[in-house]
C-alpha cells in the first residue's frame, strides 16, 4: 500500500484533532481515470459513498464524469459505477435519507442544475432547478442544504472555460433557493471563481472558498485569491442575508476546493497538499498531508475522513471525537 499520506501539525490545537494515533488507509484506486475528485455524500445507515470523477473523455469523444457508489461495508471497498442523466456531477449533498442531490454541471445541451438522485437502483434522476429567473445557471459546482430546507450553491464559469458550456450568462456568485417557495436569490457576488460552500455547525456561518487563482484552461494567476471568505447568516426584514463579508483563511498550497465543519466549529478544505484544517477563528490548525492533494472530501463516522485523491480514495482516522458538522456522526 503507498504511504502517500502523513499529519503536520501548525498549532497544539492539531493534537485533540488527529488524536493519538492518526492513521490512512487506500481504500481503491483506479489507474484508468482520476474516479475520486468531487461529491463525497456518506450515508451511515447503508455505509455507502458516492463520489464524482474528474472530468475524461468518454466512448463518444466527448468528456464526461462518472458518478460510482463506493460499499464501504466490504473489504477490499467495491466501487459500482451509475449510469445517470446527470450531466457532468461534481459537487453533492445529502438529500433525505435516500437521496444525493448534485450539481450538474451541464454541457452544451443539457442544463446546469440540481439534481436530485435516488440511491436506489436504477438511480432515477430529476432536474430540480436549473436557471435564475429565466437566466440558465453557468456550471453549478457545489451545494449545502440548510435546516430550513433551503438549498445554497455556487455558481462558478468553469464550464465555459473548460469547453463543455456556453458562454456565461450570469455573473459568478452564490445563490439561495427554497423549493417549497420556489424563491431563489442571489446572496453573494464579487467572487472571481466561488467553489466550496458549508455552513458552521450553528448555521450562523457561511464559508465560501474562491478559486480563482486557478483558472478552467488550467492558467495560474499568483495574484489572484485562493482563499476562503466567511460570511454571518443574518435575518434582515424577516429574510436570511449573507453580512459581514471577510477573509477567513488563503490556502498557501493550490486551492481550497471542497470545505467541511466538524461539530466544534473547525474548517477543514481540500488543498493541493491534502487537506488543511482551521480553528473558527481561521488559524490554520495542521495538514493531513496526502501526496497529489484533495479536491473534495466528507466525514465519516467517529473521527473519519474519506479523502477524493483523483485515482485515489482514502479513508483517513482522526480521532474517534472528530464528528462532521453535516451527519454528526
Amino acid at each position: 500500500m503507498p504511504n502517500a499520506t502523513s499529519f503536520k501539525a501548525h498549532d497544539p490545537r492539531f493534537a485533540a484533532i488527529v488524536g493519538p494515533s492518526p492513521t490512512a488507509e487506500l481504500l481503491a484506486e483506479n489507474k484508468v481515470y482520476p474516479f475520486a475528485h468531487e461529491a463525497g455524500v456518506f450515508f451511515p445507515d447503508a455505509n455507502n459513498l458516492y463520489i464524482t470523477s474528474n472530468r475524461s473523455i468518454g466512448p463518444n469523444g466527448k468528456q464526461t464524469v462518472q458518478i460510482t457508489r463506493v460499499d464501504l461495508s466490504k473489504r477490499p471497498v467495491t466501487c459500482d459505477e451509475i449510469a445517470t442523466d446527470i450531466p457532468m456531477g461534481n459537487g453533492g449533498i445529502n438529500y433525505g435519507k435516500d437521496h444525493v442531490l448534485f450539481c450538474g454541471q451541464g454541457s452544451m445541451t443539457e442544463p446546469s442544475g440540481l439534481y436530485r438522485m435516488s440511491t436506489t437502483a436504477p438511480y432515477k434522476s430529476e432536474l430540480l432547478k436549473c436557471d435564475f429567473n429565466g437566466r440558465p445557471f453557468n456550471s453549478i459546482n457545489d451545494v449545502v442544504v440548510h435546516t430550513d430546507g433551503s438549498i445554497w450553491f455556487t455558481d462558478p464559469i468553469y464550464g465555459f472555460e473548460q469547453g463543455y458550456r456556453p458562454s456565461p450568462r450570469l455573473p459568478s456568485q452564490v445563490y439561495r433557493w427554497h423549493p417549497d417557495t420556489g424563491a431563489i436569490r442571489a446572496v453573494a457576488d464579487g467572487f472571481g471563481r466561488p467553489n466550496g460552500i458549508c455552513f458552521s455547525p450553528d448555521e450562523q456561518v457561511v464559508y465560501i472558498t474562491d478559486t480563482d487563482r486557478v483558472h478552467g484552461d488550467g492558467t495560474i494567476d499568483d495574484q489572484r485569491v485562493s482563499s476562503i471568505y466567511a460570511f454571518d447568516v443574518s435575518m434582515i426584514h424577516g429574510e436570511p442575508s449573507l453580512t459581514n463579508r471577510r477573509l477567513f483563511a488563503m490556502a498557501d498550497q493550490g486551492i481550497p476546493d471542497g470545505v467541511k465543519c466538524d461539530l466544534e466549529g473547525n474548517v477543514y478544505s481540500g488543498c493541493r497538499d491534502g487537506i488543511n484544517v482551521w480553528s473558527p477563528g481561521g488559524v490554520l490548525l495542521g495538514r493531513i498531508l496526502i501526496d497529489g492533494g484533495v479536491a473534495n472530501f466528507c466525514f465519516g463516522r467517529n473521527g473519519e475522513i474519506f479523502a477524493l485523491n483523483e485515482h485515489r480514495l482514502w479513508r483517513v482516522q482522526l480521532g474517534a471525537g472528530v464528528k462532521g458538522a453535516l451527519l454528526g456522526v
